[in-house]
């Protein structure tokens, strides 16, 4: 049997590298992709103590937070197209250069 502090180690590197990812780099895709990675630390730790309390509440959170990533990642994929299209690149540091 596995502790259930090494699911919470596995799920806080998770977030600390997704939190790296969207602090240091430039790349639009990156950064949408780093915030994936954070919610997937987080929902693994609420399915972590889930288990480990034996109650459904955090397996219901996480999927919670599957769904509301799912709708994210439409909603942000659609704005990287359309920011690719108008700007042709993908660095972040135009979000303070944006006008219409």
């Amino acid at each position: 049997m596995i502790s259930i502090g090494l699911f919470i180690l596995v799920g806080v590197m998770l977030f600390v590298i997704g939190l790296a990812g969207v602090l240091f780099w430039k790349n639009l895709l990156i950064v949408l992709m780093s915030i994936e990675i954070m919610l997937n630390g987080v929902n693994l730790i609420l399915a972590a103590y889930a288990a480990h309390w034996q109650q459904m509440d955090g397996q219901v959170l996480a999927l919670f937070v599957m769904l509301v990533t799912a709708a994210e990642v439409a909603v942000a994929l659609g704005l990287t197209i359309v920011v690719f299209k108008r700007r042709d690149t993908l660095d972040t540091a135009i979000f303070g250069k944006l006008r219409r």
